[in-house]
């Protein structure tokens, strides 16, 4: 694991934000057995949602910006977002007699260099570099490239071995293709990553199973790599659970997720125990906002304020991300 120092010059773009990068908090995740929640979101009423469950519920938060939220809302928009979210989240602890949060702002799935050089010019304390679709040689020098910008700059960065099914935002693949626990420590060894992503049966998208599969992921892989990698922190992507209670509800309102299968949130649970120290959640949110604002607009037909469907949807996400935070991840009271 990388061991870079930040000078206060380096310090300078994402503090000022009120950001921090990943390393700490990995390091207390790891010693108390949790996740750290990393939600992705896209507009205000998301980041609201995220910010209040994880202030009330304590709990350290990533929020993540993919390649589709940065085109759909404006970079420097949603830097402006964090930034108020913390303003907030600091106003309120201070009224609530509580702790404030840590906060760190990540890249999702960044595809290349550039990307990632542009996220980290901006302003983000983390970013991820995905070079899983790319041949071994290639993945290890592209993410060799991007830490050592990273780390002049003291941001954290996130590798990925292994390739993830399914389809979210820009991220797509037909076939899943697990890591293989005999690349990680040269990987991680050449690269200098700070936390590794790893494909062990998790899947991007609402459909991460056919029909009649039994949706597992395997556990046996990750001990194996965290055998060889004792004490890094290691990354679970496309970890939502597609609750059926919301999946019922968009199909009752209109829409047609008929097949749509998560991850048990018990195996979830078991991959926290370990050294999983970040467990992504787009999926879920997505679910939780449709369900509420069709069941609303449905029975609401002559409402068009959209503060009138979004409240309700906002309330709906926060409490279940103070449930994952609670139940699934284990991150409550660990600031």
């Amino acid at each position: 694991m990388s061991n870079y120092l930040m000078s206060k010059d380096s310090m300078k773009k994402y503090q000022k934000f009120g950001l921090v990068n990943t390393k700490t908090l990995f390091k207390k995740a790891m010693v108390g057995g949790y996740a750290v929640p990393a939600f992705n979101f896209n507009n205000m009423e998301q980041l609201q949602a995220i910010m209040l469950a994880c202030l009330e519920t304590q709990s350290p938060v990533i929020l993540q910006v993919s390649k589709g939220a940065r085109e759909y809302a404006d970079e420097s928009l949603l830097m402006s977002m964090a930034e108020g979210g913390i303003v907030m989240m600091k106003r309120l602890a201070k009224e609530k007699k509580l702790k404030q949060i840590p906060v760190v702002l990540h890249l999702d799935h960044g595809g290349d260099f550039a990307i990632c050089k542009s996220a980290i010019d901006s302003g983000f304390s983390s970013v991820m570099i995905d070079g899983s679709a790319l041949s071994y040689k290639e993945n290890v020098a592209v993410t060799k490239k991007v830490v050592a910008y990273a780390h002049a700059r003291g941001v954290s960065v996130e590798g990925e071995l292994g390739v993830l099914g399914g389809v979210e935002d820009e991220v797509s693949a037909e076939k899943s293709h697990y890591t293989q626990p005999e690349q990680v420590e040269d990987f991680v060894k050449k690269t200098g990553v700070d936390s590794l992503a790893i494909s062990i049966g998790t899947s991007h998208g609402a459909f991460k199973f056919k029909p009649g599969q039994n949706p597992k992921i395997r556990l046996d892989i990750l001990k194996e790599i965290s055998w060889r990698l004792p004490s890094f922190p290691i990354v679970l992507h496309g970890a939502s659970s597609i609750p059926d209670e919301y999946v019922t509800m968009i199909n009752k309102y209109g829409g047609d997720l008929i097949s749509a299968r998560g991850i048990p949130e018990a195996q979830l649970k078991a991959a926290a125990k370990l050294t999983v120290c970040k467990i992504n959640i787009d999926s879920d949110g997505r679910l939780v906002m449709t369900g509420v604002i069709r069941k609303y607009l449905a029975e609401n037909k002559k409402d068009f304020d959209p503060r009138k469907y979004l409240t309700p949807a906002r309330e709906a996400l926060k409490k279940m991300y103070s449930r994952k935070i609670k139940e699934v991840l284990m991150s409550n009271n660990c600031v």
